[in-house]
């Protein structure tokens, strides 16, 4: 006799997630929510991934033995691994509750994208913290081919010198100096990065290395990201 308890169940009438379905080697590393673009991960105190969403698995890789026990940070980009390491520390240390900011990561096809990131302290029994809750959502809009993506090198190391000089406010006729090159070599060096990250100026060149991941957020004097110099 077939009971309630055991009877076999319709999967199209289920109530339960299909994020709990999946790769069988997920296990318990899945949580129980899912929406398009929205990935939930759970971070222990090391920042490695403990559990996450269906869609994290997705967009990151299918296989839970690969992603789980995995830093957190190594799948952002380079440029912005460590200012968002200092304020998951600040979770950490219970210096903050909440961190909010957007990031640019890499997909399991090396492809990069924009995502929105809002990270939670977790407090278990005590007060102390004891894992943090990191929810991203990724936009439609593709980072564009300017946007160091990747393993992708974009820049000369003379270029890169250059970039970090002139974010750090040094005019021309210095920088020329400090590079052992003359005034219009340093020029067509400017020139060659306008025309690389396509912006106008000197202004937009600076903003758009930090935007996208070129130079390091938070680092100063500037630096350019190691992986964008060829």
């Amino acid at each position: 006799m077939t009971t309630a308890a055991n009877a076999p169940v319709d999967p199209a009438q289920s109530n339960r997630p299909d994020d709990l379905s999946g790769p069988a080697d997920a296990g318990e590393a899945r949580l129980p929510f899912h929406r398009r673009n929205l990935t939930l991960v759970h971070l222990d105190r090391d920042l490695a991934v403990q559990q996450a969403n269906r869609e994290f698995f997705r967009i990151f890789g299918n296989s839970s033995r690969q992603l789980v026990g995995l830093p957190f940070i190594d799948l952002v980009r380079p440029g912005v691994r460590q200012p968002l390491l200092q304020q998951f520390t600040g979770l950490i240390e219970g210096r903050r509750d909440r961190v909010g900011t957007r990031v640019i990561a890499v997909d399991a096809d090396d492809t990069a994208f924009h995502s929105s990131l809002t990270a939670h302290a977790v407090r278990g029994g005590t007060s102390e913290i004891s894992a943090i809750m990191v929810v991203m959502e990724t936009f439609a809009e593709p980072v564009g081919p300017d946007t160091v993506t990747g393993r992708m090198k974009l820049l000369s190391k003379l270029e890169a010198r250059i970039l970090e000089g002139i974010a750090g406010g040094v005019s021309t006729v210095p920088l020329a100096a400090r590079l052992y090159l003359s005034r219009q070599g340093v020029e067509y060096h400017v020139n060659s990065l306008f025309r690389k990250l396509k912006v106008p100026n000197r202004a937009a060149l600076v903003s758009r290395a930090y935007s996208t991941g070129v130079l390091k957020v938070g680092a100063w004097p500037p630096e350019v990201a190691p992986d964008a110099v060829k």
